[in-house]
């Protein structure tokens, strides 16, 4: 009993260190997710792991060890923010794999990238001939940009000078049944207003309500919890 007693208290710790040490690092963690982010994001999840796995362990030496890493990884950040010069060292660059239709072996051969994952990544884009690519940049998170030749992009509305209308946005106004007052705000309008609305659509309250927006025209989007469909279709086999 003594031991899950132990390991629950070295895991609460482990868990609220990630917690708090995550939100110092910020998103580059995820977002930004660089080879480099990569190889820090699994070191700092082993020594959180080592926290609450090894009973032997010296849980206070293990934390200490973990706010010193996340000081370095929080130190870089900055430093690759501020200089542009050490953080092309430290993450990289992006470099063209495909010019004008024709790929650059010598930057193929830099990134160690094969012919089987660029032609996957190019698919991927919806490109499946290399003489339509104009550019073709690996970005240094390890996904492909792609920039088809002119002739084979879609066709805009600014080609065919047709003009356009501003989209905008829409707001959350309810989320799992509940109202975002902060939104209703933003929009000059209150939570009257949002009832009438529902009772107009035959709602009683928001929480019969999954998700509902408000698009930039004012048009409210409604989709309840209970969704009363006479046929639903099944892409499973």
């Amino acid at each position: 009993m003594e031991q899950y007693f132990e390991s629950f208290l070295k895991t609460a710790v482990a868990f609220f260190g990630i917690l708090v040490y995550t939100r110092v690092l910020g998103k580059q963690q995820i977002s930004q997710m660089t080879f480099y982010d990569y190889v820090t994001g699994i070191t700092f999840g082993s020594i959180a792991a080592s926290i609450a796995i090894d009973r032997e362990a010296n849980t206070g030496l293990w934390m200490w060890v973990l706010t010193v890493f996340v000081f370095f990884c929080f130190i870089t950040g900055i430093v690759t923010v501020k200089s542009r010069p050490l953080r092309k060292l430290i993450e990289g660059e992006p470099a063209i794999l495909i010019h004008n239709g024709k790929i650059l072996e010598h930057n193929m051969a830099k990134l160690r990238y094969d012919m089987e994952n660029l032609l996957m990544q190019l698919r991927e884009k919806n490109v499946f001939n290399i003489a339509d690519v104009e550019f073709a940049v690996a970005e240094t998170d390890g996904t492909l940009s792609v920039l088809p030749k002119s002739q084979k992009r879609p066709v805009t509305p600014e080609d065919l000078n047709i003009p356009t209308k501003y989209e905008g946005v829409s707001t959350e106004i309810i989320v799992d049944g509940l109202v975002v007052y902060q939104n209703l705000q933003q929009n000059n309008l209150d939570e009257q207003w949002l009832i009438n609305q529902l009772k107009a659509r035959g709602y009683n309250s928001p929480k019969d309500i999954k998700y509902a927006s408000l698009d930039v025209d004012g048009n409210l989007y409604i989709d309840e919890k209970r969704d009363e469909l006479s046929h639903i279709t099944d892409i499973s086999d």
